[in-house]
């Protein structure tokens, strides 16, 4: 009856992976490849959870 009040769990991870691509960006445009890596790699792995969140959510 109230489901407009619940919180949407994966508006948080969302809000998180575009902080880690911009994050990731910045470092890729000051030469630091090994954290671009490293933060892009964190990036994905959140975007898979995201996903299986979204899929499971529509069901």
């Amino acid at each position: 009856m109230f489901s407009f009040l619940k919180r949407d769990p994966a508006r948080k991870l969302k809000k998180r992976h575009s902080m880690l691509l911009e994050q990731a960006m910045r470092a890729q445009r000051n030469g630091d490849i090994r954290t671009y890596s490293k933060l892009t790699a964190e990036a994905e792995e959140l975007f898979v959870h995201i996903k299986k969140l979204s899929a499971s959510d529509s069901q």
